[in-house]
């Protein structure tokens, strides 16, 4: 996939930040949230859409006289892997992500800009779909983002200009939706949400090692709210799984669910969290 340009836009949304300079390039790497896949009538199981967090960002930053150019060069099911080395469906060898965001940020390493990171979902999702040796999976899949992701930050550090501020992306778990459906669905719920929070503590300690903030996309989610509350046509569950249910295309009917993607308000709740990190970095 090549880098998708949105030009600048001005919106009357409501928001947030405040950076110290009103326009610059907003460079969004990472896999298939960071290009905003959805399902869409034409693609059930999922395209990337105009509608994602980055997109949305765009939209938030606007408002408040923040205009960003917006590159994206994610790539749908990238792991830490692949956004180093290839492999992936985007990026012909010996192409990939990191090369392709590394020449971008040192031919615009005099301008002011800020880049997202959404990677290391991609490298523990396919643990939670299988039935077996899940948690060492997981493990192996940890161990690999602690070795990869700070290559990856590091030489796009290298490159980056003064004026460019960086937000690392959480994640949420979308497989708390699992916990509708029985006994066996809300222990695989419960196997997610260890893995998923594993994973953002993980990310967190990589990106404070390296001086990027990370926004808290598992607070956005309600990820560990299990309040209970009511749930049309479900009755009563807890908060984090009835959020996951409105907020990502899990809980919906084929063809365009059960789909672990955001929808438009999950994707919403995204740029409100790196917005707020967008902000204490001002």
């Amino acid at each position: 996939m090549a880098g998708l340009s949105v030009p600048f836009a001005s919106f009357a949304a409501g928001s947030t930040t405040s950076l110290p300079f009103t326009s610059g390039f907003y460079l969004d790497l990472g896999g298939s949230g960071s290009v905003g896949v959805q399902p869409t009538a034409a693609v059930p199981h999922g395209q990337p859409t105009s509608t994602g967090y980055a997109n949305d960002l765009v939209t938030l930053e606007a408002a408040s006289g923040h205009k960003y150019l917006l590159t994206q060069l994610g790539c749908p099911g990238e792991s830490t892997a692949m956004a180093l080395y290839g492999g992936d469906r985007c990026y012909a060898a010996p192409a990939t992500q990191l090369a392709a965001a590394t020449s971008f940020l040192s031919q615009n390493s005099g301008d002011n800009g800020l880049v997202t990171v959404d990677l290391g979902f991609n490298n523990v999702v396919g643990c939670l779909k299988q039935p077996t040796n899940v948690t060492s999976c997981v493990l192996q899949g940890l161990a690999q983002i602690r070795q990869q992701l700070p290559l990856f930050l590091s030489s796009l550090q290298a490159v980056a200009g003064p004026g460019v501020r960086f937000v690392g992306v959480g994640h949420y778990d979308p497989f708390l939706a699992d916990a509708l459906n029985g006994t066996s669905g809300i222990a695989a719920a419960d196997t997610s949400l260890w893995a998923i929070s594993a994973l953002n503590h993980t990310l967190f300690g990589i990106y404070q090692s390296a001086g990027i903030p990370m926004a808290n996309v598992a607070s956005a989610f309600s990820m560990n709210t299990k309040t209970l509350t009511t749930l049309d046509g479900s009755g009563q569950v807890p908060i984090n799984v009835a959020t996951t249910c409105l907020m990502t295309w899990m809980c919906q009917p084929a063809p365009y669910g059960p789909n672990l993607h955001p929808n438009d308000v999950g994707y919403l709740a995204i740029a409100n969290a790196i917005a707020a990190k967008v902000t204490a970095l001002s």
